[in-house]
């Protein structure tokens, strides 16, 4: 056991090294969706506002009272939406013209991650702030390399694609795939850890940060 986490723990960092021009340019577009998703919480009308608040409130509420969805529900819901992404993502990179399609996506992973963090400092202060902390970021340390991994994955494979089989025509694309796919599964395996986390200990960090319900009244 420890010689197959040593060996995968080897073939990462090999992967991070080799694509290493790559990682930077996905994680500052990720940044940059983060920042825009912050930047669009100062374009929302009042009603806008009014209505995420109402919505916050509800939520806050259903926290205090216990009365959110059961663990086990959460953690199906959370580990279907994460495997429809992943899957997703496998898919783009099978193909020619995924690329665009896997940048949009980890762009607007930044952008919701901005706009929730934004929007809970902006109406909620130091509160919000602390809140966001406990509730977005720590399943979000695995979700989003996992992510960013993913996307360079598929954009690595999309352009061996583009090298075998449009320009150069010969080489076998077979072992990449394979090392593709087998680069997926592990990180289904990591998205499940973070589901699991959102589903069984975020609901408890953020009761413990919740902010009073008068706030968002």
């Amino acid at each position: 056991m420890k010689a197959k986490r040593k060996k995968l723990g080897d073939t990462l960092r090999l992967h991070v090294k080799n694509q290493m021009s790559l990682y930077l340019f996905i994680t500052v577009l990720f940044m940059m969706g983060v920042v825009f998703g912050a930047v669009v919480v100062n374009t929302l009308s009042p009603v806008q506002k009014e209505g995420l608040l109402e919505y916050l409130g509800y939520f806050f509420r259903g926290l205090d009272q216990n009365t959110i969805a059961e663990p086990e529900i959460a953690f199906q819901h959370s580990m279907g939406d994460h495997l429809k992404n992943l899957g997703l993502m496998w898919m783009l990179g099978l193909s020619i013209i995924g690329i665009p399609l896997i940048l949009i996506l980890i762009f607007l992973k930044g952008l919701v991650i901005g706009f929730t963090v934004g929007f809970l400092v902006s109406q909620l202060s130091w509160r919000g702030l602390w809140f966001a902390f406990l509730s977005v970021v720590p399943q979000n340390l695995l979700v989003v390399p996992a992510m960013i991994i993913m996307a360079v994955s598929g954009i690595h494979f999309s352009l061996l694609l583009v090298r075998n089989r449009l320009i150069s025509r010969r080489g076998t694309i077979y072992p990449e795939f394979l090392a593709y796919s087998g680069l997926v599964m592990a990180m289904a395996v990591v998205l499940v850890f973070a589901s699991l986390f959102e589903a069984y200990l975020s609901p408890a960090l953020m009761r413990m940060a919740v902010p009073p319900v008068g706030l968002v009244n």
